[in-house]
């Protein structure tokens, strides 16, 4: 009889565990580097005169997103630092060296985020780490989401532009380019491919 009652009491609290287990859970996406729907971009000023505007032309990642859990959004990508990209070959040569990016040392710059946070209409704040010249930063990123839905080939898509500055110097970067240009701006154009 007692053998019987703690089967059945096992049983049920099994049963109840499985009941609930969340279902649910946030979907995961891998972010088309391969079809370029993705960049990294980056702008700083030239002399404060103009606008300097650059690329990271190879990276990768992914990220995940529960719409019913926003707050349990992950991301990490990871770029290629060679991959520097500013539309002049001397320049990005010389953004390579160790007065910038330090490719040949830290050739992977990285960011991991460790919140999200829903700010309503669409907007966000993501915070986390970003190494970049082997320093790592906590950085905030502001985000917005663009759109999801399925796509012509039978995937199912979702995007997001996110938006930074960072100090030069606080990436080791000492290279003194004037007063107007010590800060960066970057912008990260993310379509994820729902795996």
């Amino acid at each position: 009889m007692i053998k019987h009652l703690l089967t059945s009491l096992i049983s049920t609290a099994l049963f109840a565990c499985v009941l609930f287990v969340p279902t649910a859970l946030a979907d995961k996406y891998q972010i088309d580097t391969e079809g370029s729907h993705a960049s990294i971009q980056f702008k700083v000023q030239h002399l404060g005169y103009s606008w300097l505007v650059g690329r990271f032309n190879t990276f990768d990642g992914q990220f995940s997103y529960d719409e019913a859990k926003p707050e349990a959004s992950k991301v990490k990508v990871m770029i290629d630092t060679s991959s520097v990209d500013s539309n002049h070959a001397e320049r990005d040569k010389h953004l390579r060296s160790e007065d910038f990016l330090n490719v040949e040392a830290f050739p992977v710059a990285t960011f991991e985020s460790e919140s999200f946070e829903e700010l309503g209409e669409g907007k966000a704040s993501m915070k986390g780490q970003l190494t970049l010249n082997g320093v790592t930063q906590p950085v905030t990123i502001d985000v917005k989401h663009i759109g999801a839905g399925d796509d012509p080939w039978g995937g199912y898509r979702r995007g997001f532009v996110g938006t930074t500055t960072i100090a030069l110097k606080d990436y080791g970067i000492e290279t003194d380019l004037g007063p107007a240009s010590t800060q960066v701006e970057l912008e990260f154009n993310v379509e994820g491919i729902r795996l």
